[in-house]
């Protein structure tokens, strides 16, 4: 179904409540199956987080986890670990044409047996749970994060736990170090030192047995962008975010002052407030730690009419879509000049936006919520709206509650 969205403004200043993060949910649900006297807070009401919590109290024989990449690649792993069950794990279409074979070469080089049902390097995946004896195995250190963190994750489970070595330029960082942290707070002891991440193992008691996930920086993105495109003095209040945060999307507080937006740490939300025009022609944005802000950003930069060159989007191409290629469609689509390489995205800036352009989503969250925004600057429809559900259920309402007018 499409939404169309009428030019709009909004409230001076707003307040909302943002669901707990989905990386962090989905890694801890995770913990939460090897360890269920974990108790957790605050878990994700995304599509994503309830297909991992889903799949993990499943007796299936097959599990489908539809769109979610990071449920399969999770999974993949837990169900690799788990002696004795027998599982065939598959998705959507669009799940089976992405790669997964970095994960289950190390798996299966880890003692596991996994096999390919249909195409070769990608889902459906034939699991044949075993106990993982063996501990020690090497990545590129370029992957997708999730890889790497699908692996620490099982890791204080493994007999020996494990010692990953990490080959080459690391990316996503945050990531990686989210989920550490996240092992450290239960009592998993941990090192990252070099190229190297022990992990060691875990059977006894927790330390933590009660933890709360903090609200997702992801979707506080859209936000931002918000407050960036509208007048000065505008503000919105989100909650509950932590200044120490463990989610690498937490540089939107740096990102956005080059776009006259302020963040204010209180207590357990954050404010935001538009406090100057953005003064920059040109703006350059390294994003090897944070891909998933890129299309929120490039929107931005499009209703401000400012060029951006965005570096560091190696990973945008195996997402829900080519993101970089989706990107560059429905931006051309709204009047805009736009390069993309297989790890760039440059935007040219321009003073005139198209008008009722029909934004197609591509079966990814992010195409419909990064391009909302633009709302505040010209109609348009947002094809397939209900996405968004995937990672923000209650988005459309919350914009609602903002201001923002639309119809179906």
């Amino acid at each position: 179904m499409t939404l169309q969205l009428h030019k709009s403004s909004i409230q001076k200043h707003s307040k909302i409540t943002i669901t707990g993060s989905k990386s962090e949910s989905n890694r801890l649900l995770l913990l939460q199956a090897l360890y269920p006297e974990l108790a957790i807070d605050n878990v994700s009401n995304s599509d994503d987080s309830m297909v991992m919590s889903k799949a993990l109290s499943s007796s299936s024989v097959e599990i489908d986890i539809h769109h979610a990449g990071t449920a399969m690649r999770f999974l993949t792993a837990y169900f690799a670990s788990r002696d004795g069950r027998d599982v065939l794990l598959t998705g959507s279409d669009r799940m089976k044409e992405r790669p997964i074979e970095i994960l289950v070469d190390a798996l299966n080089q880890l003692g596991a047996h996994i096999t390919y049902e249909e195409t070769h390097g990608c889902p459906p995946l034939r699991i044949k749970g075993k106990t993982l004896s063996k501990h020690k195995v090497t990545l590129k250190a370029n992957v997708s994060s999730q890889y790497i963190s699908a692996l620490l994750l099982i890791a204080p489970r493994l007999e020996n736990g494990l010692e990953l070595t990490l080959d080459g330029k690391i990316t996503s960082i945050p990531y990686i170090n989210m989920t550490l942290d996240l092992l450290n707070q239960i009592g998993v002891e941990t090192s990252f030192k070099n190229q190297v991440i022990r992990v060691n193992p875990k059977i006894n008691g927790l330390k933590t047995k009660h933890l709360t996930v903090e609200s997702d920086w992801s979707s506080a993105s859209y936000f931002f962008s918000i407050v960036a495109l509208s007048p000065i003095g505008t503000q919105i209040e989100l909650s509950s975010y932590k200044q120490n945060s463990l989610q690498g999307d937490s540089v939107l507080v740096e990102i956005y002052k080059a776009f006259g937006v302020q963040t204010k740490f209180d207590t357990n939300s954050i404010v935001l407030k538009k406090i100057e025009d953005v003064t920059s022609e040109s703006l350059e944005f390294q994003l090897n730690n944070s891909p998933d802000i890129a299309q929120t950003i490039a929107v931005t930069c499009l209703g401000l009419g400012v060029k951006c060159h965005l570096t560091g989007l190696h990973t945008l191409k195996i997402k829900e879509t080519d993101r970089l290629v989706a990107l560059q469609n429905e931006l051309q689509k709204l009047g805009a000049k736009v390069d993309i390489t297989n790890d760039t995205l440059t935007l040219y800036a321009t003073s005139i936006i198209n008008d009722d352009i029909s934004i197609c989503t591509y079966n990814d969250h992010r195409m419909a919520m990064a391009f909302a925004p633009i709302a505040l600057r010209t109609s348009l429809n947002i094809e397939d709206h209900m996405v968004v559900s995937k990672s923000y259920p209650t988005f459309w309402d919350d914009l609602k509650a903002l201001g923002f007018k639309f119809s179906k």
